[in-house]
Protein backbone atom coordinates (compact mmCIF):
# COMPACT_ATOMS: atom_id res chain seq x y z
CA UNK A 1 0.00 0.00 0.00
CA UNK A 2 1.63 3.34 -0.69
CA UNK A 3 2.29 5.90 2.00
CA UNK A 4 -0.52 8.61 2.10
CA UNK A 5 0.48 11.98 1.44
CA UNK A 6 -0.92 15.29 3.21
CA UNK A 7 -1.48 16.48 -0.63
CA UNK A 8 -4.54 13.65 -0.35
CA UNK A 9 -6.41 15.61 1.68
CA UNK A 10 -5.40 18.74 0.57
CA UNK A 11 -7.98 21.62 -1.25
CA UNK A 12 -6.91 24.04 -3.08
CA UNK A 13 -10.46 24.99 -5.16
CA UNK A 14 -8.61 22.77 -8.40
CA UNK A 15 -10.77 19.92 -7.25
CA UNK A 16 -14.03 19.37 -5.49
CA UNK A 17 -14.27 17.79 -2.26
CA UNK A 18 -17.10 15.01 -2.06
CA UNK A 19 -18.03 14.46 1.52
CA UNK A 20 -19.96 11.56 1.01
CA UNK A 21 -16.72 9.96 -0.74
CA UNK A 22 -14.81 10.42 1.81
CA UNK A 23 -13.81 7.89 4.06
CA UNK A 24 -13.61 8.96 7.95
CA UNK A 25 -11.82 5.93 8.82
CA UNK A 26 -9.05 6.44 6.34
CA UNK A 27 -5.97 5.32 8.22
CA UNK A 28 -3.92 5.50 4.64
CA UNK A 29 -1.10 3.03 4.38
CA UNK A 30 -0.94 2.22 8.58
CA UNK A 31 -2.90 -0.89 10.34
CA UNK A 32 -2.43 0.91 13.96
CA UNK A 33 -1.35 3.61 15.79
CA UNK A 34 1.71 1.34 16.66
CA UNK A 35 3.23 2.33 13.22
CA UNK A 36 2.30 5.77 13.71
CA UNK A 37 4.07 6.64 17.20
CA UNK A 38 8.00 6.87 15.74
CA UNK A 39 7.08 9.55 13.14
CA UNK A 40 4.36 11.41 15.37
CA UNK A 41 7.32 11.94 17.97
CA UNK A 42 9.83 12.99 15.45
CA UNK A 43 7.21 15.19 13.70
CA UNK A 44 6.99 17.03 17.13
CA UNK A 45 10.61 17.26 17.40
CA UNK A 46 11.24 19.17 13.75
CA UNK A 47 8.25 21.03 14.34
CA UNK A 48 9.31 22.15 17.59
CA UNK A 49 13.06 23.35 16.15
CA UNK A 50 10.68 25.28 12.98
CA UNK A 51 8.76 27.22 15.68
CA UNK A 52 11.71 28.72 17.68
CA UNK A 53 13.17 29.91 14.13
CA UNK A 54 9.89 31.14 13.34
CA UNK A 55 9.95 33.18 16.64
CA UNK A 56 12.57 34.68 16.58
CA UNK A 57 12.74 35.52 12.91
CA UNK A 58 9.87 37.09 13.19
CA UNK A 59 9.04 37.22 9.69
CA UNK A 60 5.70 35.59 9.15
CA UNK A 61 2.22 34.89 11.27
CA UNK A 62 0.79 31.45 10.79
CA UNK A 63 -2.99 30.52 11.91
CA UNK A 64 -4.02 27.10 12.35
CA UNK A 65 -8.17 26.94 11.71
CA UNK A 66 -9.75 23.89 13.23
CA UNK A 67 -13.51 23.21 12.33
CA UNK A 68 -15.50 20.10 13.14
CA UNK A 69 -18.69 18.31 14.21
CA UNK A 70 -19.02 17.71 18.09
CA UNK A 71 -16.40 15.05 19.22
CA UNK A 72 -14.56 14.68 16.47
CA UNK A 73 -11.16 15.52 18.67
CA UNK A 74 -10.30 18.91 18.07
CA UNK A 75 -9.21 19.38 21.48
CA UNK A 76 -6.78 16.33 22.27
CA UNK A 77 -5.01 17.23 18.35
CA UNK A 78 -4.32 20.92 19.28
CA UNK A 79 -3.15 19.41 22.70
CA UNK A 80 -0.86 16.52 21.63
CA UNK A 81 0.61 18.32 18.52
CA UNK A 82 0.98 21.96 19.75
CA UNK A 83 1.85 20.88 23.30
CA UNK A 84 5.62 21.08 22.97
CA UNK A 85 5.80 24.70 21.18
CA UNK A 86 6.85 27.65 23.58
CA UNK A 87 4.06 29.51 25.21
CA UNK A 88 5.38 32.61 24.47
CA UNK A 89 5.49 32.23 20.54
CA UNK A 90 1.91 29.87 20.54
CA UNK A 91 -1.72 31.46 21.27
CA UNK A 92 -5.08 29.21 21.35
CA UNK A 93 -8.26 31.37 20.89
CA UNK A 94 -11.37 29.04 21.54
CA UNK A 95 -14.45 31.07 19.84
CA UNK A 96 -17.44 30.50 21.67
CA UNK A 97 -20.92 32.43 20.83
CA UNK A 98 -20.34 36.20 20.30
CA UNK A 99 -20.55 38.08 23.49
CA UNK A 100 -23.32 41.32 23.16
CA UNK A 101 -19.82 43.44 22.56
CA UNK A 102 -18.58 41.05 19.95
CA UNK A 103 -22.37 40.62 18.05
CA UNK A 104 -22.62 44.55 18.04
CA UNK A 105 -19.74 44.64 15.36
CA UNK A 106 -19.25 42.50 12.65
CA UNK A 107 -18.89 39.08 11.94
CA UNK A 108 -14.97 39.17 11.50
CA UNK A 109 -14.24 42.07 14.37
CA UNK A 110 -13.21 39.67 17.36
CA UNK A 111 -10.65 37.85 15.09
CA UNK A 112 -8.93 40.47 14.19
CA UNK A 113 -8.26 40.46 17.58
CA UNK A 114 -6.62 37.24 17.47
CA UNK A 115 -3.93 37.61 14.66
CA UNK A 116 -0.75 36.66 15.55
CA UNK A 117 2.92 38.92 15.42
CA UNK A 118 5.13 37.68 13.28
CA UNK A 119 6.82 34.98 14.59
CA UNK A 120 3.89 33.67 15.87
CA UNK A 121 1.30 31.36 15.70
CA UNK A 122 -2.10 31.57 17.10
CA UNK A 123 -4.39 28.70 17.05
CA UNK A 124 -8.45 28.67 16.24
CA UNK A 125 -10.45 26.23 17.92
CA UNK A 126 -13.55 27.16 15.82
CA UNK A 127 -13.52 30.24 13.77
CA UNK A 128 -15.60 32.85 11.37
CA UNK A 129 -16.65 29.97 9.51
CA UNK A 130 -18.95 29.41 12.11
CA UNK A 131 -21.32 31.45 10.51
CA UNK A 132 -20.89 29.49 7.01
CA UNK A 133 -22.11 26.17 9.37
CA UNK A 134 -23.77 26.72 12.30
CA UNK A 135 -24.77 30.20 10.73
CA UNK A 136 -26.22 28.42 7.61
CA UNK A 137 -27.68 25.79 9.06
CA UNK A 138 -29.39 27.70 11.53
CA UNK A 139 -30.56 30.77 9.41
CA UNK A 140 -28.56 33.01 12.33
CA UNK A 141 -28.19 35.53 10.05
CA UNK A 142 -31.93 35.66 9.81
CA UNK A 143 -31.75 37.61 13.64
CA UNK A 144 -28.59 39.88 12.99
CA UNK A 145 -29.29 43.37 12.93
CA UNK A 146 -28.16 44.50 8.91
CA UNK A 147 -29.18 48.14 7.04
CA UNK A 148 -31.84 47.71 4.81
CA UNK A 149 -29.63 48.61 1.97
CA UNK A 150 -28.56 44.87 2.01
CA UNK A 151 -31.38 42.79 2.72
CA UNK A 152 -32.44 40.53 -0.14
CA UNK A 153 -28.78 39.90 -0.36
CA UNK A 154 -27.41 36.42 -0.31
CA UNK A 155 -25.68 36.54 3.67
CA UNK A 156 -23.98 33.07 3.38
CA UNK A 157 -22.89 33.37 -0.29
CA UNK A 158 -21.41 36.79 0.33
CA UNK A 159 -19.87 35.59 3.54
CA UNK A 160 -18.23 32.80 1.69
CA UNK A 161 -16.35 35.55 -0.28
CA UNK A 162 -15.91 38.02 2.31
CA UNK A 163 -13.59 35.44 3.66
CA UNK A 164 -11.57 34.30 0.77
CA UNK A 165 -10.77 38.18 0.15
CA UNK A 166 -9.84 38.41 4.10
CA UNK A 167 -7.84 35.56 4.38
CA UNK A 168 -6.34 37.22 0.81
CA UNK A 169 -5.45 39.88 3.12
CA UNK A 170 -3.72 37.76 5.64
CA UNK A 171 -1.40 36.37 3.28
CA UNK A 172 -0.80 39.27 1.35
CA UNK A 173 0.49 41.02 4.60
CA UNK A 174 2.39 38.27 5.75
CA UNK A 175 0.03 36.25 7.62
CA UNK A 176 -0.67 32.46 6.09
CA UNK A 177 -4.00 30.49 7.45
CA UNK A 178 -4.23 27.03 7.46
CA UNK A 179 -7.48 25.15 7.51
CA UNK A 180 -8.17 21.84 9.18
CA UNK A 181 -11.28 20.34 9.35
CA UNK A 182 -11.55 17.31 11.23
CA UNK A 183 -14.39 14.98 9.53
CA UNK A 184 -15.86 12.44 11.78
CA UNK A 185 -18.48 10.04 10.76
CA UNK A 186 -22.00 9.89 12.34
CA UNK A 187 -21.29 6.65 13.96
CA UNK A 188 -17.97 7.62 15.56
CA UNK A 189 -19.53 10.76 16.96
CA UNK A 190 -22.34 8.56 18.91
CA UNK A 191 -19.68 5.89 20.17
CA UNK A 192 -17.47 9.14 21.55
CA UNK A 193 -20.44 10.71 23.00
CA UNK A 194 -21.78 7.66 24.82
CA UNK A 195 -17.77 6.91 26.52
CA UNK A 196 -18.05 10.62 27.30
CA UNK A 197 -21.77 9.69 29.15
CA UNK A 198 -20.52 6.72 30.35
CA UNK A 199 -17.37 8.47 31.87
CA UNK A 200 -17.90 10.53 35.13
CA UNK A 201 -14.94 12.99 34.41
CA UNK A 202 -16.30 13.44 31.22
CA UNK A 203 -20.45 14.27 31.37
CA UNK A 204 -19.81 17.73 31.12
CA UNK A 205 -18.60 17.77 27.55
CA UNK A 206 -22.38 16.64 26.62
CA UNK A 207 -25.01 18.76 26.47
CA UNK A 208 -28.42 18.60 25.40
CA UNK A 209 -27.48 21.05 22.36
CA UNK A 210 -25.68 18.28 21.08
CA UNK A 211 -27.88 16.01 20.68
CA UNK A 212 -30.15 18.45 19.25
CA UNK A 213 -27.23 19.11 16.80
CA UNK A 214 -27.19 15.75 15.49
CA UNK A 215 -30.99 15.80 14.02
CA UNK A 216 -28.98 18.19 11.63
CA UNK A 217 -26.20 16.39 10.37
CA UNK A 218 -27.40 16.12 7.22
CA UNK A 219 -27.69 19.88 6.47
CA UNK A 220 -23.86 20.00 8.41
CA UNK A 221 -22.40 18.06 5.97
CA UNK A 222 -23.51 19.44 2.88
CA UNK A 223 -22.32 22.98 4.55
CA UNK A 224 -18.99 21.48 5.74
CA UNK A 225 -18.20 19.94 1.93
CA UNK A 226 -19.68 23.78 0.67
CA UNK A 227 -17.48 25.78 2.64
CA UNK A 228 -15.19 23.34 1.59
CA UNK A 229 -15.31 24.02 -1.91
CA UNK A 230 -16.15 27.83 -1.73
CA UNK A 231 -13.11 28.82 0.29
CA UNK A 232 -10.02 26.80 -1.07
CA UNK A 233 -7.22 28.51 -2.33
CA UNK A 234 -3.79 27.54 -3.28
CA UNK A 235 -2.57 29.80 -0.73
CA UNK A 236 -4.94 29.16 2.17
CA UNK A 237 -5.52 25.78 1.65
CA UNK A 238 -8.58 23.68 3.74
CA UNK A 239 -7.37 19.82 5.03
CA UNK A 240 -9.91 17.59 5.37
CA UNK A 241 -8.87 14.69 7.83
CA UNK A 242 -10.11 11.45 8.28
CA UNK A 243 -11.39 11.35 12.23
CA UNK A 244 -12.39 8.46 13.12
CA UNK A 245 -9.12 7.28 14.24
CA UNK A 246 -7.71 9.81 17.09
CA UNK A 247 -4.39 8.56 16.66
CA UNK A 248 -4.30 8.63 12.88
CA UNK A 249 -5.58 12.27 12.71
CA UNK A 250 -3.34 13.70 15.12
CA UNK A 251 -0.72 12.04 12.87
CA UNK A 252 -2.27 13.73 9.93
CA UNK A 253 -2.37 17.18 11.99
CA UNK A 254 1.42 16.95 12.58
CA UNK A 255 2.40 16.25 9.04
CA UNK A 256 0.21 19.58 7.77
CA UNK A 257 2.02 21.81 10.75
CA UNK A 258 5.15 20.01 9.78
CA UNK A 259 4.94 20.98 6.31
CA UNK A 260 3.14 24.46 6.55
CA UNK A 261 6.77 25.28 8.48
CA UNK A 262 9.43 23.68 6.30
CA UNK A 263 7.62 25.80 3.58
CA UNK A 264 7.80 29.35 5.20
CA UNK A 265 11.83 27.99 5.91
CA UNK A 266 12.51 30.17 9.07
CA UNK A 267 16.13 30.93 9.51
CA UNK A 268 18.21 31.73 12.92
CA UNK A 269 18.40 35.96 12.37
CA UNK A 270 21.93 36.51 11.40
CA UNK A 271 23.92 39.66 13.46
CA UNK A 272 25.17 42.64 10.92
CA UNK A 273 28.68 43.41 10.87
CA UNK A 274 28.40 46.31 13.41
CA UNK A 275 26.30 44.25 15.99
CA UNK A 276 28.56 41.41 15.59
CA UNK A 277 31.97 43.82 16.75
CA UNK A 278 30.02 45.12 19.33
CA UNK A 279 29.23 42.08 20.65
CA UNK A 280 32.52 40.93 20.78
CA UNK A 281 33.76 43.65 22.42
CA UNK A 282 31.28 43.09 25.18
CA UNK A 283 32.54 39.17 25.50
CA UNK A 284 35.98 40.86 26.30
CA UNK A 285 34.66 42.74 29.30
CA UNK A 286 32.74 40.22 30.40
CA UNK A 287 35.70 37.62 29.99
CA UNK A 288 37.50 40.46 32.38
CA UNK A 289 34.93 40.37 34.92
CA UNK A 290 35.19 36.95 35.53
CA UNK A 291 39.15 37.01 35.78
CA UNK A 292 39.76 36.06 32.11
CA UNK A 293 38.96 32.55 33.08
CA UNK A 294 35.88 30.82 31.23
CA UNK A 295 33.90 27.76 32.53
CA UNK A 296 30.87 26.87 30.13
CA UNK A 297 27.65 28.22 31.86
CA UNK A 298 24.86 26.34 32.92
CA UNK A 299 22.22 24.81 30.04
CA UNK A 300 19.20 23.06 30.57
CA UNK A 301 19.33 19.50 31.67
CA UNK A 302 17.83 17.41 28.64
CA UNK A 303 15.36 15.65 30.98
CA UNK A 304 14.16 19.13 31.59
CA UNK A 305 13.32 20.02 28.21
CA UNK A 306 9.97 20.08 27.07
CA UNK A 307 9.78 17.93 23.35
CA UNK A 308 11.93 15.67 25.18
CA UNK A 309 9.75 14.86 28.27
CA UNK A 310 6.66 14.84 26.09
CA UNK A 311 8.38 12.38 23.22
CA UNK A 312 9.58 10.37 26.09
CA UNK A 313 5.51 10.19 27.47
CA UNK A 314 4.06 9.66 24.20
CA UNK A 315 6.47 6.29 23.60
CA UNK A 316 6.50 5.24 26.71
CA UNK A 317 2.33 5.51 27.26
CA UNK A 318 1.97 3.52 23.72
CA UNK A 319 4.29 0.86 24.75
CA UNK A 320 2.40 0.58 28.04
CA UNK A 321 -1.09 0.01 26.72
CA UNK A 322 0.88 -2.41 24.03
CA UNK A 323 2.40 -3.98 27.54
CA UNK A 324 -1.17 -4.18 29.10
CA UNK A 325 -3.34 -5.03 25.82
CA UNK A 326 -0.58 -7.90 25.76
CA UNK A 327 -1.15 -9.12 28.97
CA UNK A 328 -4.99 -8.99 28.61
CA UNK A 329 -4.96 -11.21 25.56
CA UNK A 330 -2.44 -13.91 27.68
CA UNK A 331 -4.90 -13.88 30.27
CA UNK A 332 -7.72 -14.64 28.15
CA UNK A 333 -5.84 -17.28 26.23
CA UNK A 334 -5.38 -18.61 29.85
CA UNK A 335 -9.57 -18.82 30.62
CA UNK A 336 -10.07 -20.28 27.15
CA UNK A 337 -7.74 -23.12 27.50
CA UNK A 338 -9.16 -24.01 30.98
CA UNK A 339 -12.58 -23.44 29.74
CA UNK A 340 -11.75 -25.83 26.73
CA UNK A 341 -10.32 -28.15 29.20
CA UNK A 342 -13.37 -28.10 31.25
CA UNK A 343 -15.28 -28.97 28.30
CA UNK A 344 -13.03 -32.06 26.86
CA UNK A 345 -12.28 -33.42 30.46
CA UNK A 346 -15.73 -33.03 33.04
CA UNK A 347 -13.28 -35.17 35.85
CA UNK A 348 -9.76 -33.52 36.17
CA UNK A 349 -7.37 -35.20 38.07
CA UNK A 350 -5.25 -32.64 39.22
CA UNK A 351 -4.32 -29.03 39.63
CA UNK A 352 -1.23 -29.95 37.15
CA UNK A 353 -3.81 -30.78 34.51
CA UNK A 354 -4.60 -26.90 34.73
CA UNK A 355 -1.42 -25.50 34.96
CA UNK A 356 -0.38 -27.59 31.80
CA UNK A 357 -3.50 -26.41 29.86
CA UNK A 358 -2.48 -22.68 30.68
CA UNK A 359 1.12 -23.26 30.19
CA UNK A 360 0.39 -24.68 26.63
CA UNK A 361 -1.74 -21.88 25.77
CA UNK A 362 0.87 -19.40 26.69
CA UNK A 363 3.19 -20.85 24.12
CA UNK A 364 0.72 -20.42 21.65
CA UNK A 365 -0.02 -17.14 22.17
CA UNK A 366 3.72 -16.36 22.12
CA UNK A 367 4.00 -18.11 19.26
CA UNK A 368 1.33 -16.65 17.22
CA UNK A 369 2.80 -12.91 17.91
Amino acid sequence: MSRKTIEDYKYTGDTKFDIKGFKTDDTGELLDRSEAVDEFVHNLLKINKLQQKLYAERKEGVIFVFQAMDAAGKDGVIRTVFNTLSPHGVKEFCFKVPSAEEASHDYLWRFWQALPARGNISIFNRSYYEDVLIGRVHELWKKQVRPDRLQGIDIIEQRYEQIKEYEKYLFNTGTRVVKIFLNVSKDEQARRFISRIDEERKNWKVSSGDIKERNYWDSYMDAFETMVNKTSTKNNPWYVVPADKKWYARLTVSRIVLKTLEEIDPKWPKVDEADFETVQEFRKELMASLGGTYEEADKPLPEFANPGIIAAQIVENEERSKIVAKKKRRKESGFAAVEKLLKDKPVISGLDEIVEAVANAGENYGNAE
